[in-house]
């Protein structure tokens, strides 16, 4: 689960192009004296490499509209939490907040959060298929096996689901998280659907961001799987730090799972599966089930 302002790894090295951009190599004529047509498929080959100076650039903005942003707000909230004259323990962190008192302006509100906050997932994946047209395929973002993602992705949340229940249950009994508010929407017919759409935003937004672009990105600017690795999931764990402790652990592990998952199958829709079958568990669950089920929380 995350907020924004509020939660493969494979040689990606193209390889540099013997001629200029736009050419194929050299032009040759046939015994007619009458050149070969050119391909009419800008694609054909995939684009010269990035200079690493613009790459890293490149990373550093889009973390900075997204999640890295995410990041700096939740390391400030912390220290706030960590300062205030209550302990971390009884204080709250609520998610899906309502924006408005109006029913019709608080769904408004929570719509276009939900569609800008995958704006920076859009320029992710556009800023990828500058290298090569089939950016999507790349990071396994399409639709090629849904019964196989589906099946891994369901795995994968029971997997990572039912342990991080304990740690955030040990966490709170320890005093290392705040206590947590998955939802507080008003009870209107629109709430569920909004918060399942809010569950797919966070579980899109973190998982092409944080495993498919960024660990992408990392190996082509020459990082070592380790250091890739260790980046993603430390800053998986940060931008949740906003919770606390417990589950900045609880994150860091998660993306541990995730991401060596992907590293071995090279897709991101299986995390995206996992993650929002997590996040719908938990939003969901939260405003339908009573609320004394959710106390150890």
């Amino acid at each position: 689960m995350s907020t924004l302002c509020g939660e493969s790894t494979y040689p990606m090295c193209d390889i540099a192009l013997p001629y200029p951009l736009g050419h194929s190599g050299p032009v040759t004529v046939d015994p007619a004296g009458t050149p070969p047509p050119a391909s009419n498929n800008p694609d054909a080959h995939p684009a010269a490499p990035l200079p690493p100076r613009l790459l890293r650039a490149e990373v550093l903005l889009v973390l900075g509209v997204s999640l890295g942003q995410s990041a700096i707000y939740a390391l400030v909230t912390i220290t706030a939490r960590l300062t205030a004259d209550r302990p971390l323990g009884q204080q709250t962190a609520t998610m899906n907040a309502s924006q408005s008192a109006r029913p019709w302006l608080d769904l408004t509100y929570q719509l276009l959060g939900i569609f800008f906050a995958l704006v920076p997932v859009l320029l992710a994946v556009h800023l990828l298929s500058r290298d090569r047209a089939d950016a999507r395929a790349r990071l396994g973002l399409d639709a090629r096996s849904p019964l196989r993602d589906l099946a891994w992705g369901a795995a994968l949340a029971a997997a990572i689901g039912l342990p991080g229940l304990g740690l955030f249950w040990i966490a709170a009994l320890l005093g290392l998280n705040a206590s947590l508010v998955p939802a507080a929407l008003p009870q209107l017919w629109w709430t569920v659907p909004v918060l399942i759409l809010a569950a797919a935003q966070n579980a899109i937004l973190e998982e092409v961001i944080v495993v498919g672009y960024l660990m992408t990105r990392l190996r082509q600017l020459g990082w070592r799987i380790g250091a890739v690795i260790a980046t993603s999931c430390l800053l998986r764990g940060t931008y949740h730090l906003y919770q606390g402790f417990g589950a900045f652990v609880g994150n860091v592990i998660m993306g541990v799972v995730l991401s060596l998952f992907f590293l071995r199958t090279r897709r991101v829709m299986p995390l995206i599966i996992a993650h929002t079958l997590l996040d719908v568990f938990a939003f969901v669950g939260y405003a339908l089930l009573p609320r004394d089920w959710f106390s150890w929380l």
